[in-house]
């Protein structure tokens, strides 16, 4: 059994959260920023899920943008797993989160309904490791450090640094050979909503995916 922990609400009632407590992300933020987000960001952003449960999330992508460059990037990445969205219009998705015990973080998981074909899932890893302590891996060796941040209310990640992983050896991408600026928001929306939304920039070329999702908790 682990140690029992405890979470304030807004209420100041102090409830035990037992072992699928999960104050990893908690730990990335001042204690001040934690405390400024809404009790819902809180919540979602302290579960541990235990012997494979998943949590899910469904909703839909409201808006999509892609300039010619960003829609060839994200053809080019589908030789790493996809990692970008190929869906450039609105439609159904849905979230899952369950817990890595491999990398000791969470997979998330990303349904984007096509009209046309399957739909398209995009997997990646969050592990609690590296110099900002926030990894994101999308697979084939390839991911990104973030960091992670409360700004007027929503949770914000983003981008640090690229780095690929070659025989064993992690190397650090020059700035010049990254995507862009990746900037991932998670913003509550009330009454069980929330909205996540994605924004990939390059400083040459511009705006190259933009995505705006609303998901309602499970």
């Amino acid at each position: 059994m682990g140690a029992a922990v405890a979470i304030i609400e807004d209420d100041g009632i102090v409830r035990p959260e037992g072992d699928l407590a999960d104050l990893r992300f908690r730990a990335l933020l001042p204690a001040a920023d934690w405390a400024s987000l809404p009790a819902a960001v809180r919540r979602r952003f302290s579960k541990r899920m235990a012997g494979g449960a998943a949590v899910v999330y469904r909703g839909a992508v409201t808006a999509v943008t892609a300039n010619v460059w960003g829609r060839l990037l994200a053809q080019i990445t589908r030789m790493i797993g996809a990692p970008l969205p190929l869906v450039f219009e609105p439609g159904p998705g849905v979230v899952a989160v369950t817990e890595d015990r491999v990398g000791q973080g969470q997979v998330w998981s990303r349904l984007y309904v096509r009209p046309g074909g399957f739909p398209q899932v995009i997997h990646s890893a969050k592990r609690f490791a590296g110099p900002t302590g926030l990894e994101e891996h999308v697979g084939a060796g390839v991911g990104m450090a973030l960091t992670v941040g409360a700004e007027d209310g929503a949770l914000v990640f983003r981008s640090a640094f690229y780095f690929a992983t070659v025989l064993s050896l992690r190397i650090r991408l020059p700035h010049w050979a990254e995507p862009g600026r990746l900037t991932i928001t998670h913003r509550d929306l009330g009454e069980g909503r929330f909205a996540f939304t994605l924004a990939l920039d390059h400083p040459l070329l511009g705006r190259l995916l933009g995505q705006e999702a609303v998901f309602q908790d499970d």
